[in-house]
């Protein structure tokens, strides 16, 4: 045999050893790789499976808020109703207040006055003790010197 297939051998040899161990290796990593994927396949099924679940809520939340703004738009169509009515009755009793305002005017005028003459009388009062003491002087002096006459 020549150093070439002497050469040509050996390196057929370590092909073939190559491919043997190649072999275990692939063998042994096999189990590893089918367990990845069967858990890589449930994790994928249990990703679809919350896919679908948020689908199926958000359609409900979507047919909820339809609901939803259509009971808003009817709860604001009658509460503008509400406000134009009260604004039309405040405006219909507006003279109510105004002529309540205008009676605690007068009221207030009334018990200005009642004070003035009051406090008039008041003085008209002590001027008459006044002069209704000077008259009772006066008439007792008038019947002293009547009486010396």
């Amino acid at each position: 045999m020549t150093g070439t297939e002497v050469a040509a051998l050996i390196a057929a040899i370590a092909f073939v050893i190559l491919v043997v161990v190649l072999i275990f290796f692939l063998m042994t990593l096999l189990p590893k790789l089918k367990e990845t994927l069967d858990n890589a396949n449930t994790t994928m099924k249990k990703t679809q499976d919350v896919v679908d679940e948020s689908n199926r809520t958000l359609k409900l939340v979507a047919k909820d808020v339809d609901v939803l703004s259509h009971q808003v738009e009817e709860l604001l169509i009658k509460s503008n109703d509400l406000l134009n009515d009260v604004n039309g009755k405040v405006e219909t009793i507006q003279p109510l207040f105004k002529a309540a305002a205008d009676l605690g005017d007068s009221v207030s005028s009334i018990n200005h006055s009642s004070r003035n003459v009051a406090s008039k009388l008041g003085v008209m009062s002590g001027n008459a003790v006044k002069a209704s003491v000077a008259t009772k002087v006066g008439q007792s002096a008038f019947k002293l010197l009547r009486r010396k006459k």
